[in-house]
């Protein structure tokens, strides 16, 4: 027996867990992202939020991923020290380095990226 989720339930499900620590518009945009997985793929997933918590880390901003991701993420992702944080050019280098190597979710407010 199967019970089909709407995005308000994926993302309720994943605000009560409670090892997670996901904001509520990061919450909602990773319900949208499985969303519009299922649609584009027509695979049916199955809900597992400890997966998910294991799968995917939010940040504030692509900027914030680096510094944790990486020790030296200027010199690690080719970027110019010369340009100052808050510059397109440093978030596109970013966003195309995830986007390269795993899923990268954005929403207002943040970013969601899968481990890899």
């Amino acid at each position: 027996m199967k019970k089909t989720l709407t995005t308000y339930d994926i993302a309720h499900e994943l605000l009560q867990d409670e090892n997670a620590n996901w904001s509520y518009n990061g919450a909602f945009a990773l319900a949208r992202y499985f969303d519009d997985y299922e649609q584009e793929t027509g695979e049916e997933l199955e809900l597992d939020v400890v997966a998910i918590r294991c799968d995917f880390n939010e940040y504030a901003s692509l900027v914030d991923w680096a510094t944790d991701y990486f020790t030296q993420w200027r010199g690690d992702l080719n970027i110019d020290e010369d340009l100052e944080e808050g510059d397109e050019e440093i978030d596109e280098a970013i966003r195309s380095y995830i986007q390269d190597n795993g899923q990268l979710v954005e929403f207002d407010g943040g970013i969601i990226v899968s481990s890899f």
